[in-house]
Parts: structure tokens; C-alpha cells; sequence
């Protein structure tokens, strides 16, 4: 798959990117979620460039470890 149709897997909506705050308000979609002690939980959004990096690293674990790898899943809570 070519960076588009990786990245038209996901939900955009405008937000901060948690490694790139300093963009400001850019197109981000849902990376992890976290629950802060005694608050609300918090969603973590990440830009395009870093989802297509997350999603490159993800493609190298799965072959290293001879697994599966299904682009699309960044985000997504393992069970």
C-alpha cells in the first residue's frame, strides 16, 4: 500500500499532534488513549507523518516476528 491508502484507513479531524505540538491544529486521527489517575481518559492523535511512521515500525516488528501485518490498526486497543 502507497502512503495514501494507508493513511485513508483512518478518521481525521483537526487536533494537536502529540509529537508535533507545535503545528498547531492539523489534520490528526486517534493514536492511543490514556487514562490519567482520577480524570477523564485522553485521547493521544497523531499526524499524518506520524502515523505513517508508526505504521512503518509496526510493518518491521510483524517481519521480524514472521506475523501478520494489517495496516490500519494504529490506535486500536489490543485484547
Amino acid at each position: 500500500m502507497d502512503r495514501q491508502q494507508i493513511l485513508d484507513l483512518y478518521d481525521w479531524d483537526d487536533g494537536v499532534c502529540f509529537r508535533h505540538p507545535a503545528k498547531g491544529e492539523v489534520p490528526t486521527t486517534v493514536v492511543g488513549v490514556i487514562h490519567p489517575r482520577g480524570e477523564a481518559q485522553y485521547e493521544v492523535r497523531g499526524c499524518e507523518d506520524c502515523v505513517i511512521a508508526i505504521e512503518d515500525a509496526r510493518r518491521e516488528t510483524a517481519a521480524r516476528s514472521g506475523s501478520e501485518y494489517r495496516p490500519g490498526r494504529v490506535g486500536e486497543v489490543s485484547r
